[in-house]
């Protein structure tokens, strides 16, 4: 399998290469083109689980119920996918390791990649993010989303994120909600709560906030009869 992700950062698109008998699972709706050579099979199984893990995703997780699955059975194909967003797409190779995804953030994964919903608890509460996150752990390439673009991020100790910036991070790194400044800067300072990061792993983060894009682009939009 290639993978080759073009027209970066803006309207990124991510171009697959399937020899035969290779398959990659994607978020519904994420496919822009493929080969008459490639077959597409949709299943709530998706990326390891059962219908369950299907539901989970869809209605804890703010994904799709279904996954698409693209696989080169009668030759070498191409599969091309892009996300809903306008940003950045970027390749991880997890090795035996897990990543907790922002749910929106998912595109793509070959097979051994088993997804699942992850419990935020209060901390996704108070974020305003969501109380679930997508958890994504094997062995094999993953492909994540961003708005905007990816910002990685080395933590060794602490690291402070807005919550609206979040796209992916290791297990091995933990985080706490928390307020930026005092309550008045909270509230008037237009930065809200805040992540923070310790331990030790990667960190990725999108360059622009889709809540606060929302509401920018809502503002200017004429009032409904």
């Amino acid at each position: 399998m290639q993978v080759q992700i073009l027209h970066q950062p803006a309207y990124s698109l991510a171009e697959i290469l399937l020899t035969p008998g290779e398959s990659i699972v994607a978020e519904s709706g994420a496919m822009v083109s493929m080969s008459p050579s490639i077959e597409m099979t949709t299943s709530s199984r998706g990326a390891g689980g059962g219908i369950m893990k299907g539901l989970k995703r869809a209605v804890l997780g703010g994904e799709s119920f279904f996954l698409n699955t693209f696989s080169a059975h009668q030759g070498p194909g191409e599969v091309t996918l892009a996300p809903m967003h306008v940003g950045d797409i970027f390749q991880l190779e997890l090795a035996s390791s897990s990543y907790t995804v922002q749910s929106t953030s998912y595109l793509a994964s070959v097979p051994s990649i088993v997804l699942d919903t992850q419990w935020q608890g209060a901390k996704g509460f108070f974020s305003g993010e969501g109380l679930f996150m997508l958890k994504a752990a094997g062995n094999g390439m993953l492909l994540i989303n961003a708005f905007g673009a990816v910002h990685p991020v080395d933590v060794n100790g602490t690291f402070v994120v807005d919550t609206g910036h979040i796209v992916a991070f290791e297990d091995t790194l933990h985080y706490s909600i928390e307020r930026v400044g005092g309550w008045f800067s909270t509230f008037f300072s237009g930065e809200g709560l805040v992540a923070r990061f310790s331990g030790r792993g990667r960190l990725y983060i999108q360059s622009r906030n889709p809540k606060e894009f929302g509401k920018l682009v809502g503002s200017k939009l004429p009032p409904r009869d």
